[in-house]
């Protein structure tokens, strides 16, 4: 393209799981000057854990909202993010924005593009569980960018069937493996050192995550149980909890967990370090989304603490198993793994669906190709 024919793209994201899987996007588009113009807009709905992830990938917003606010709400971060994207996209003047899942900035971006009549690419497009109360908010949020989007970058063939199920249009929609995929190329090392892993030098470490508001109160507190009674009675097994910033699963975690020698609690880590820790591990215990992609591209098995999952391909394909809830669910689940080696060895070997790591690369070519076409 020449420098007029430039297509103007504004990436906008707000948390640390959209910047963990948009950030390697801006920097793909951003080593293409000829062919693109790129303006980064942050809405800050995270904010300490959003800026680790910028300062990894070393990506400046154009645009930085700071909507976070103590004890904020979906309503909060809705019509916040909402008036002052109105504003960005307004001086920005994109041919298109994209945005990254299911979270309330994706939401929010799609819906001020859509009033302004700019064209919106859904990176991560078509995952569902087809139940709106779980993920919630995230559920209603993916299904409402995809009615909103012009272009669709599914991850998967699952996502796209999803998508055509919807009647969205076929020629709209490409399957380019997950971008998250991508961000792992460039964080995991092999001369990586931490103490954490010092700490856990000799023992089978056990990387947990939990924050989702579904399992709030009863659940998360079922979780914490089983995950006590398995390092409890196994004295060669030890787990790291990066915990959220959410004061109710802080409160939830240290009333089950403290006093648990060989458990340790830690504030939320940096990308590198959480990637490397990751790959260092034996078993991921999570309630979130994006591990479950980025786990069995490093050969760890995931026992997701979930009733549902918006990744079903993962547990057709073995590398992920979903075990709800309750805490004798989780707890069986895990000392299989923890006992029985050809189970774990089935899991850990299972084909990673989730692509090869050039999704970035997929997408920015269907990007200049849509803008040629546009052109015409």
């Amino acid at each position: 393209m020449s420098s007029s024919e430039k297509l103007r793209v504004l990436l906008v994201f707000g948390t640390r799981p959209e910047a963990i899987k948009m950030c390697p996007l801006v920097n793909e588009l951003r080593s293409q000057p000829d062919d693109f113009e790129v303006k980064v807009c942050v809405t800050g709905q995270h904010r300490e854990m959003l800026d680790q992830v910028l300062s990894a990938f070393r990506v400046a917003p154009d645009y930085d909202l700071s909507i976070m606010k103590p004890n904020q709400t979906l309503f909060d971060i809705t019509s916040n993010a909402l008036l002052g994207l109105k504003n960005v996209i307004e001086s920005a003047n994109p041919d298109i924005v994209l945005v990254h899942g299911d979270t309330t900035t994706s939401f929010a971006a799609a819906l001020a593009a859509f009033y302004l009549g700019v064209p919106i690419g859904h990176v991560e497009a078509g995952l569902r569980t087809r139940n709106l109360s779980s993920p919630w908010p995230e559920e209603m949020n993916r299904q409402a960018v995809d009615v909103m989007s012009s272009i669709y970058f599914a991850p998967t063939d699952q996502a796209k069937r999803n998508l055509l199920n919807e009647s969205k249009p076929i020629e709209a929609i490409y399957v380019t493996g997950n971008t998250g995929i991508d961000a792992l190329r460039t964080t995991v090392r092999e001369d990586y050192q931490n103490e954490i892993l010092d700490w856990a030098d000799g023992s089978r470490l056990i990387l947990i995550t939990a924050h989702r508001r579904e399992n709030l109160g009863a659940p998360m507190h079922s979780m914490f149980r089983a995950i006590r009674r398995v390092i409890e009675e196994r004295p060669d097994v030890k787990a790291v909890y990066p915990i959220h910033m959410n004061p109710a699963v802080r409160k939830a975690a240290h009333g089950e967990l403290d006093s648990c020698d060989r458990l340790r609690i830690i504030d939320p880590l940096e990308v590198l370090d959480f990637h490397n820790i990751m790959a260092r591990s034996f078993l991921i215990l999570t309630d979130s989304g994006g591990i479950q992609e980025e786990a069995p591209s490093l050969g760890k098995p995931v026992l997701v603490m979930r009733d549902t999952t918006e990744r079903p391909e993962g547990v057709a394909a073995g590398t992920l198993k979903l075990v709800g809830t309750e805490e004798d669910a989780i707890y069986r689940s895990a000392v299989d793994l923890l006992d029985d080696e050809a189970a774990y060895r089935e899991m850990a070997n299972a084909s990673n669906p989730y692509g090869d790591g050039f999704a970035c690369r997929r997408i920015a070519s269907i990007l200049s190709s849509w803008a040629a076409g546009t052109r015409q």
